[in-house]
Order: C-alpha cells, then sequence, then structure tokens
C-alpha cells in the first residue's frame, strides 16, 4: 500500500470529480480510474486531471483497490449487485443521498461486506466534470450508515480516506438517515424548484419582476440549479420520508397564509420568533443518533 492505491470514479460528475481531485493531493493513490457511461464526461475528466484513464466497468473491477459509486442513487440501487458479484477483496463505497433502500438491495449478498455505506454532506448546484472543486469536504461531515454490515478492513479504508479529505466522520441507521437528509436537504430542493415555478410563471406576465431580485432570493433559489437526474431518484427512493416532510411544510405554510390573511400581527410575530429558534439549532450543530462501532 506504500506505493499507493487504485481508485476508480464510478460517475465522474460534482461529487466523484471533487472526490478524485482531493484524493490525488491528499491520499496515498497511485492511480484513478474513470468509468461513466457518458463518454464525453470521460474525455473532459481526463483534460481537466480528474482521472488518469478511462476503463469499463469490468476493468475497473480487475484494476481497482477501492470502487466510488458517484452516480444516481437508482443507478447505484442497479449496479451495486453485480459489482459485488466480481469482487474480491476489493472495497467498494457510495456517496449517494439516501440509503435505506440500497443496503436493502444487498442485504443477503455474499459479499455485502466489501460495501461502505457513506453519505458525504457536500455539494453544489452544478453538476458535470466541470464542476468538480478542490476542498468541496473540507470540515464537511460524511455519514457512515450501518457499518455493522462492513468488514472492518473496508470500514478502515474509507475512513482512512475521509479523514484525509479532513471531513468529520459520523454513524448513523439507514432509515435514521433518510429522515434526517428529507429534513435537511431534500425539501430544501423542493421548496427552491417549488420557488422557481412560482417566480417563473409569474415573470410570463411581470417580465421586469427579476429585476428585483437580491441575495436573499438567489441564495434561496441556487438549488433549484441542480439536476433532475440526480433529485428525481432522491425523490422517489426517499418518497415516503419526503412526503412526510412536504406535508408538515405545506402546514406550516398554511398557518403563515391563514394569519396574513387575517391581519393576525401577533401570530405573524410569533411564527417568526418561533422560527428563530433554528439558530440555537444551528449553533449547537448537535450530531445526529450514532451507533456504537
Amino acid at each position: 500500500m506504500s506505493k499507493g492505491i487504485n481508485i476508480t470514479i464510478i460517475g465522474v460528475g460534482l461529487i466523484g470529480g471533487s472526490l478524485a481531485l482531493d484524493l490525488r493531493y491528499k491520499y496515498k493513490v497511485n492511480k484513478i480510474y474513470g468509468a461513466d457511461k457518458n463518454p464525453d464526461h470521460l474525455i473532459r475528466a481526463k483534460q481537466l486531471g480528474l482521472i488518469d484513464e478511462s476503463v469499463s466497468l469490468q476493468k475497473a473491477i480487475e484494476l481497482s483497490d477501492l470502487l466510488i459509486l458517484a452516480v444516481p442513487v437508482n443507478v447505484s440501487i442497479k449496479l451495486l449487485p453485480g459489482i459485488l458479484d466480481k469482487l474480491d477483496k476489493q472495497v467498494i463505497m457510495d456517496v449517494g443521498s439516501t440509503k435505506a433502500n440500497l443496503i436493502r438491495s444487498i442485504k443477503n449478498h455474499p459479499n455485502k461486506g466489501r460495501f461502505v455505506a457513506t453519505h458525504p454532506m457536500a455539494g453544489t448546484e452544478f453538476s458535470g466534470p466541470e464542476a468538480a472543486i478542490v476542498n468541496l469536504y473540507k470540515d464537511k461531515n460524511v455519514i457512515f450508515c450501518d457499518i455493522e454490515n462492513t468488514d472492518n478492513d473496508a470500514h478502515e479504508l474509507v475512513k482512512d480516506i475521509y479523514e484525509s479529505i479532513e471531513m468529520n466522520i459520523l454513524y448513523m441507521e439507514s432509515n435514521a438517515h433518510d429522515i434526517h437528509a428529507a429534513y435537511v436537504s431534500h425539501i430544501s430542493h423542493i421548496s427552491s424548484f417549488a420557488l422557481s415555478l412560482t417566480v417563473l410563471d409569474k415573470e410570463k406576465d411581470q417580465k421586469r419582476i427579476l429585476n428585483m431580485a437580491s441575495g436573499g432570493f438567489e441564495s434561496t433559489v441556487r438549488l433549484a440549479k441542480s439536476a433532475a437526474s440526480m433529485w428525481t431518484p432522491i425523490f422517489m427512493l426517499n418518497q415516503e420520508n419526503v412526503l412526510d416532510v412536504m406535508d408538515n411544510y405545506i402546514e406550516k405554510l398554511k398557518e403563515f397564509r391563514e394569519a396574513i390573511s387575517k391581519k393576525d400581527e401577533q401570530k405573524i410575530v410569533s411564527l417568526i420568533e418561533e422560527s428563530n429558534k433554528i439558530r440555537k439549532v444551528l449553533d449547537k450543530k448537535d450530531e445526529p443518533e450514532l451507533i456504537n462501532v
């Protein structure tokens, strides 16, 4: 291992490409391969120095010590069992935003111990190889899920990798992870998409509405630039939790609507002041519930 390990990034976009950039300079890497269904992504990834060489998935399994699944979550579910069929001592990890369905898909697989389920809580609204940036993961949290299903050496390798790129490691049960992800990530994207659609509807009649847009609006709808190919599978696979959060969110909108329609200033003040308590939550930065490892 002193000479470095061989890594394949399966899906050389923002998440996979940014990992490649950081690992190249911060970890003991020999070669970084890329596998992607889009040949243009592979060409661009090599031009940008994200990967050393593009390979087929079969070749990636043969050449790599570690494979990183950085594709949409529905694609990971399709690919993971077949990859595990062909593994010996290699390790495979994923970086997806939902976990329970993926882990469930391999619960009876004899090689499931070679898989490490992780979710680095980092990203931007951009996609593709050009979106990859250095230090995307620095000082961010990464969640390891159901680590009791993973072989110790596989766990240690992936833990070492995340520590090398300066991430904070937390552990969660996969179902709990998906619930929390719906609240802190998935609903934010739905809200952004919905607000963007609302403004675009209005903008059809009032062409100058965006001239009034300031930093607050831009930061709120920033996530609406995110790729449908990534977020549609997340919403589908985490449907139950996402719908639960949306129902709660809609109820809060209704409370605001009713208070405003009745010109109930006291209720509006009460709702806003209650929402201000989020400051304490954010300042506290409480860790999610951990499992013992």
